[in-house]
Order: C-alpha cells, then structure tokens, then sequence
C-alpha cells in the first residue's frame, strides 16, 4: 500500500494519503476527488563536520573481528 502526495484542485490543501487498489483518494479537509498527484521527494542531510569525523562502527557478525571467527560475536 503505497502513500502518495495529493494537492486538491478545490480547496489547495496538500496532504499524504495511503491508496489501496481500487479505491479513489478524496481530500481530507473538503471531501472532494479532484486531486493532482505530487511528485514525491525525499530528504537528505550534508554530513556535518562531527559526523565525518566519527569512528565507523564495526558491523555485525563476520565483519567485527572477533577472535573466534564469523558468527562467535554477542550481536547474533
């Protein structure tokens, strides 16, 4: 079930909404099924100069070196 982004063509409000098959979205505020689709966008974030500068961190079994081998680390 996928979320999309509407603008309603009556009212201007935008709004996200879960769209199941086979069912029309309406706007939440006046009701109404005049909707333009919105082109989603994701967020990034620019590491900052403290989180270029952290330690990265050992990954989970296999990659963290511990002396018994694969598998032998407390993360499982």
């Amino acid at each position: 079930m996928p979320i999309f982004e509407y603008a309603c063509q009556d009212c201007g409000r935008e709004f996200e909404t879960l769209v199941r098959s086979h069912t029309v979205p309406t706007c939440p505020q006046c009701h109404s099924t005049q909707l333009s689709k919105r082109l989603s966008v994701f967020a990034t974030a620019t590491p900052t100069a403290e989180a270029a500068a952290a330690p990265v961190m050992p990954g989970p079994c296999g990659t963290c070196g511990h002396p018994d081998g694969p598998g032998s680390c407390a993360l499982q």
